[in-house]
């Protein structure tokens, strides 16, 4: 089955009580049972519903897993993994990581004993500098939020596989549309699902996939145990939206290919970052591990200073100045006030995330209007 028709098809079954086409929003907390123990595979939305465990099925299928399952955020997707560490274990991650993933890891999960390293994953030799026999987890994001760096699965499945480590990729930029980690060689998938997944900026919801039954084992106890769960309502939508992921997900790719290429020509803008350039440290890797290369932009203004930025993400009109990404309608944010405030601001410019640095979040408008609104801006 090819992926458009996973999308619509993989996991959802027509109501087996009406036959309604559309899974139906099970909005309930209980269930009733005939007999203590005897019931319908349901007893307690927290640990069960049919409209999210739907939802489940389908994302694994598109993920080419076994197990899926929805959290209530892509931050409570992550605090499940990191809640399948223990104290004194290592984890080594990229060092331009989303500001939240980084919240989480430094002001949570160090305060525990868990030890995080922060390098750049385009040079694996970094990667293997700071493993050892304490590695437990390897979190990767590729593409990067906001550099667009993109890392070598492949390669970091055998460097956590050295050291008896999991490896876990986060694959909201790319989506399961372009990428699909676990074929090569990933032990787990997270998706913030609030993105390209929902695709309609209306839901908050993570997702963890995994093949590995010992990690699903522990996924769902976690799942059920801390409670971060979605509701039925978000998980109806975000079914809805995933039916036409491979539709927006081809057309985000087609404008923001455009848009590279005005920017790049222009002479107000210094540096591009979008996987589908040549000059791209990793292209090479992005044209072996994706099918495109997304519709996430980031780039800097000429002049490298913070007032320039702020005036310009003013000005556009189409471009919404807002946080979060993946919407059918475009975006633009600044990384170093908004989705990456929380690092220290030295850290934030080693990992090139400067006071002149935008994001843009291409949505699926006529790309003619975002290239016009763009060159008013500049």
């Amino acid at each position: 089955m090819k992926f458009g028709t996973k999308a619509i098809h993989a996991g959802i079954n027509p109501d087996p009580t009406t036959g309604a086409i559309m899974t139906p929003i099970y909005q309930t907390s209980t269930y009733v049972q005939d007999g203590v123990g005897n019931h319908k595979g349901y007893q307690y939305s927290r640990t069960q519903n049919p409209t999210r465990e739907t939802l489940e099925n389908n994302l694994a299928a598109l993920e080419n897993a076994k197990y899926g399952a929805c959290f209530g955020s892509g931050i409570a997707a992550i605090d499940c993994v990191i809640k399948m560490l223990n104290p004194g274990d290592e984890v080594v991650s990229t060092n331009d990581l989303y500001g939240g993933s980084y919240r989480l890891f430094t002001t949570i999960f160090e305060k525990f004993g868990i030890i995080f390293h922060f390098v750049d994953m385009q040079d694996l030799s970094r990667v293997k500098e700071v493993v050892n026999d304490n590695t437990k987890l390897i979190w990767a994001e590729t593409p990067s939020n906001p550099m667009m760096n993109v890392a070598d699965i492949k390669a970091l499945s055998s460097i956590a596989k050295s050291c008896n480590a999991w490896l876990c990729v986060d694959n909201t930029f790319a989506t399961p549309y372009l990428q699909n980690p676990l074929d090569l060689g990933a032990d787990l998938v997270m998706h913030s699902v609030t993105k390209y997944l929902g695709g309609h900026s209306d839901v908050i919801m993570g997702a963890l996939v995994t093949s590995n039954e010992t990690i699903a084992e522990e996924m769902y106890r976690i799942q059920n145990s801390s409670g971060a769960i979605t509701s039925p309502m978000d998980c109806f939508l975000v079914l809805r939206g995933i039916k036409t992921l491979h539709l927006r997900v081809q057309r985000h790719c087609e404008n923001a290919a455009k848009i590279v290429s005005f920017l790049v020509g222009h002479p107000g803008v210094d540096q591009v970052y979008w996987p589908g350039l040549e000059t791209h440290k990793n292209h090479h890797v992005a044209a072996q591990q994706m099918r495109g290369f997304g519709g996430m932009i980031s780039f800097t203004l000429k002049r490298d200073r913070l007032e320039d930025a702020l005036e310009f993400v003013k000005r556009v009109k189409l471009f919404a100045l807002a946080e979060s990404l993946g919407g059918v309608e475009s975006l633009i944010g600044h990384p170093a006030t908004m989705t990456h405030a929380a690092i220290p601001k030295a850290d934030r410019e080693r990992s090139g995330v400067v006071d002149s640095l935008i994001r843009l979040s291409v949505g699926v408008e006529d790309v003619e209007d975002l290239i016009a609104d763009l060159k008013g801006a500049l």
